[in-house]
């Protein structure tokens, strides 16, 4: 395949961003996840700290905001004005993301990026899954906390995951239709992972 995108979401410890690094140098093209955020507060101007804040977290509906418009004094005021903050760091994001794509092949890890490239013919769509207890032991391992709270941090995390990605496409997180390849994780390392997404995007040539 010509161009090459890999979106890798993922749930919380299922090793995605160790998965995108080692792809990336396996297969030599660009890797971008907390890339991203650099990206974003240079486009928005925005501090990268607030970037990060809004990273991945819905805030409020699109939706609405994009019908209701505002009006003061009887002067029209653009649209952005009034967006929530997460709304414009997901539209600059996702514009973003599009430039990447059309620029180079290339993976990108999370921010719904499968679903603002949907329309790629050279799009392959991965999620990564595990079982909560491995995933729970990994977290602890690399933050140094109980089981308890990596497994706490775990459900949280994929929860948000799911509300933000629900919120900005509409469709269910994790869902197997939404995606090429879905990989557990449970009994492989992120080389593995790697290795099995390089294997699927080669046959395809």
């Amino acid at each position: 395949m010509a161009n090459t995108v890999i979106t890798i979401a993922r749930q919380y410890g299922a090793s995605g961003r160790f998965t995108g690094e080692i792809l990336s140098e396996m297969m030599g093209i660009p890797y971008y996840d907390r890339e991203l955020i650099t990206m974003t507060a240079a486009k928005s101007g925005f501090d990268e700290g607030i970037v990060e804040t809004y990273d991945e977290k819905a805030q409020s509906s699109l939706l609405y905001t994009l019908a209701v418009g505002s009006v003061d004094y009887g002067t029209p005021v653009p649209l952005a004005y009034h967006m929530p903050m997460s709304d414009k760091l997901y539209i600059m994001q996702s514009n973003i993301i599009r430039e990447l794509a059309e620029k180079s092949p290339c993976i990108i890890v999370g921010r719904c990026a499968d679903h603002v490239l949907h329309e790629n013919d050279n799009l392959v769509a991965v999620f990564l899954k595990a079982d909560l207890p491995v995933r729970a032991e990994r977290i602890a391992e690399r933050h140094n906390i109980s089981l308890s709270e990596a497994q706490d941090m775990c459900v949280k995390t994929d929860r948000r995951r799911a509300s933000y990605y629900s919120h900005y496409t509409g469709q269910k997180w994790g869902r197997a239709d939404l995606y090429d390849l879905i990989i557990d994780t449970t009994k492989i390392d992120a080389k593995g992972a790697a290795l099995v997404i390089k294997q699927y995007v080669e046959s395809l040539r």
